[in-house]
């Protein structure tokens, strides 16, 4: 578990697959939303709050997303105007879960994504977009059907590994190198 405070009234927790796993925890619990689930985001929340200085009381708001082959990413924001305020103690949770589409893997050598892409070229052409961010390559790859899901991650993580950071800090702090078509550009003009 990965943990990172982001504002002053919001956290992120990183889950992968691994550690749900440890836990007992399966992707058809978390879509489920069964009490086991919620229990467990309840334990998980209070220990990251509690590790990051992040009191939990008034309204909190949890949006859990699931990323495909990488794991969940918890964001944990508590309502502003909770911060202002500074009444009885209570804790109110709304908890949301959506899916991101797509595959955010990254890559310490940009010759680790010309040869992917390579393998990736039998799998037909994938919407893809290259990144660079502190020193490191991002390739996102978007759209990928379902029949190739699996293979599409499995030659991914022969690569690279799955990266814990969202799509949107990469937008706002990453440079784009090459845009919706990285893995047919890399083919070109690296063969």
């Amino acid at each position: 578990m990965k943990l990172e405070r982001l504002t002053n009234n919001k956290i992120k927790i990183f889950l992968t697959l691994d550690d749900l796993i440890d836990r007992g925890i399966t992707k058809e619990d978390i879509l489920g939303n069964s009490l086991k689930v919620h229990k467990l985001f309840q334990d998980m929340v209070e220990e990251a709050c509690e590790e990051l200085s992040f009191k939990m009381s008034g309204s909190i708001a949890i949006e859990i997303f699931s990323l495909p082959a990488q794991g969940l990413i918890i964001i944990v924001t508590k309502d502003e105007e909770e911060l202002l305020a500074d009444e009885e103690e209570f804790l109110d949770l709304q908890v949301k879960i959506d899916d991101f589409p797509h595959i955010l893997y990254v890559f310490d050598d940009f010759e680790d994504i010309v040869q992917l892409s390579h393998r990736l070229s039998f799998q037909g052409l994938l919407k893809s977009t290259l990144y660079h961010f502190e020193g490191r390559y991002y390739l996102l790859i978007e759209n990928v059907k379902d029949t190739t899901y699996d293979t599409v991650i499995s030659l991914a993580a022969e690569y690279g590994h799955a990266s814990t950071l969202t799509l949107s800090r990469i937008n706002e702090y990453g440079t784009c190198i090459i845009e919706n078509e990285a893995i047919h550009v890399l083919l070109t003009h690296f063969s």
